[in-house]
């Protein structure tokens, strides 16, 4: 397997979860979404975005691909992802390559399907507001809606 990051170990598609960090996978690329405009909430610069559905033999996940990468980015390319990671995006994992990830082409697949039936991307997540404190709500929801004073 081309990789040339010292100490990065290949891990499967299947075995990602939402705190995944540091990613270094080889995916086949099984379809691509049409690109779709936004506006950076930094500095307002416009940019396409559109998603890849990528996988493995243990699962599959959508990456998440940026202006120039789109346009490289095709159907049935196997990619050596490098240095990923996995957010979450309106509650559902994306792969991302992110300013420190890359990728390169590969030549050969090193599994014969990708498992379309472990899509990690469909699974809801619950995502918590920026200003949430993490309650559950559960001892809200005792009381009827009102915290219990303790004297």
């Amino acid at each position: 397997m081309a990789m040339n990051d010292e100490n990065a170990e290949l891990v499967k598609i299947g075995d990602l979860n939402q705190y995944s960090r540091r990613v270094y996978a080889v995916v086949k690329v099984v379809s691509k979404t049409e690109p779709r405009e936004v506006s950076s909430r930094i500095d307002q610069s416009s940019h396409r975005v559109a998603e890849a559905l990528v996988g493995d033999d243990t699962g599959s996940i959508y990456l998440t691909l940026w202006d120039d990468a789109i346009d490289e980015v095709e159907d049935g390319q196997v990619l050596n992802i490098k240095n990923a990671y996995v957010n979450l995006f309106r509650g559902s994992m994306r792969l991302n390559l992110g300013r420190f990830g890359s990728y390169d082409l590969v030549e050969e697949s090193p599994f014969d399907e990708v498992n379309l039936d472990n899509n990690l991307s469909s699974r809801q997540f619950e995502t918590r507001g920026r200003f949430d404190r993490g309650g559950s709500g559960e001892r809200d929801r005792r009381y009827g809606g009102r915290r219990q004073r303790r004297y």
